[in-house]
């Protein structure tokens, strides 16, 4: 029988910082263990795939949709059983969607077709300390989180002021009552806060045996009936809606539209440049910054390709926008 994989899931509101903590477990992990990525991405192109780039890491990737929404919940449900059955690691780290409702997470790991291989091990919950009370008092997603988490990294404080960060603190503590807390910078968090048992020894309890592997088509059949089940939560908690648009121009003309941009873009990144450099985008509630980036590849498909999430204002504005900026225009990716 095989041993049973350990799941810790990353969750955080729309910038908070989840995929630079997502790197720093990444370069700390024991050599000796094999760990398996699985990447959401609400907008319609995965850029984080990119920033935690390793030939040697294995990572899936699940754009346009939250994996806990019924948009993506057949590609993540395959993939989950995939893991379990052809890729087998000993830990999965799930990255949400910053939009993501967790609750249905220990559901899903408990399936019948996993044949208890997977198990929750811990949930972190990444806080942007500075934009933390205006999203929770804003939107559904961000409550949820918490209320799903035990293990709650308050993120930018070099941003924020130590009445945010407590403030941060008091209403994560009225859903729970026992938080555990960091507080930093650039998600800098030891390794610890993984379950060293997990990590260093391995997880030697052992799986159901697996009596055979699902067709194709019987796997569709399980999902469907899953979709269906009576009191499913499997609609998005919040209504935003992502974008995909192409940048013609220069940095510097980049740096003029991103003064431009507005605030109804909780989120924006990606990647620009023709040749070298390369600059990073990356938008967080009205603050940016364009940096520049060393590819680890050169994926064509995804330069001078700048992700929007916002509001559904956000659309309106947009297209205001891109009249001002001819070389700032809606990709034919954007569904």
């Amino acid at each position: 029988m095989a041993s049973k994989i350990a799941v810790y899931l990353i969750t955080g509101f729309l910038g908070s910082g989840k995929t630079t903590f997502l790197k720093r477990i990444i370069s700390s992990f024991p050599g000796n263990r094999r760990l398996m990525i699985l990447m959401n991405e609400f907008g319609e192109i995965g850029i984080d795939g990119t920033l935690v780039h390793d030939r040697e890491l294995e990572i899936l990737e699940i754009s346009k949709g939250s994996i806990f929404c019924v948009c993506v919940k057949t590609d993540f449900i395959k993939g989950l059983y995939r893991i379990a059955n052809e890729i087998k690691p000993d830990v999965i780290l799930i990255e949400a969607t910053g939009v993501a409702n967790p609750k249905q997470l220990k559901q899903d790991l408990v399936l019948p077709i996993f044949h208890n291989r997977f198990f929750l091990a811990e949930q972190f919950c990444i806080v942007d300390a500075a934009n933390f009370e205006s999203a929770y008092e804003t939107y559904a997603s961000v409550e949820k989180q918490i209320e799903t988490a035990s293990v709650f990294i308050i993120n930018k404080t070099d941003l924020a002021s130590s009445q945010q960060i407590q403030t941060a603190k008091n209403l994560i503590l009225r859903h729970r009552k026992a938080a555990v807390f960091f507080e930093t910078t650039y998600a800098s968090v030891p390794l610890g806060v993984l379950s060293p048992s997990e990590l260093d020894d391995g997880n030697d309890s052992p799986g159901e045996a697996n009596p055979g592997v699902l067709s194709e088509s019987e796997l569709d059949r399980v999902i469907d009936e899953l979709l269906f089940r009576p009191g499913a939560d499997l609609t998005p908690p919040d209504r935003l809606v992502s974008r995909v648009y192409t940048w013609a121009g220069d940095a510097a003309g980049f740096r003029s539209l991103a003064e431009c941009l507005p605030n109804s873009i909780l989120r924006a990144k990606g990647f620009l440049g023709r040749g070298h450099p390369t600059y990073l985008f990356d938008w967080v509630m009205g603050r940016w910054t364009l940096q520049e980036f060393q590819l680890p590849e050169s994926p064509t498909a995804l330069i001078n390709h700048i992700v929007v999430i916002g509001t559904l204002e956000m659309i309106e504005d947009l297209d205001a926008v891109s009249k001002k900026f001819p070389a700032f225009r809606v990709s034919a990716l954007s569904s």
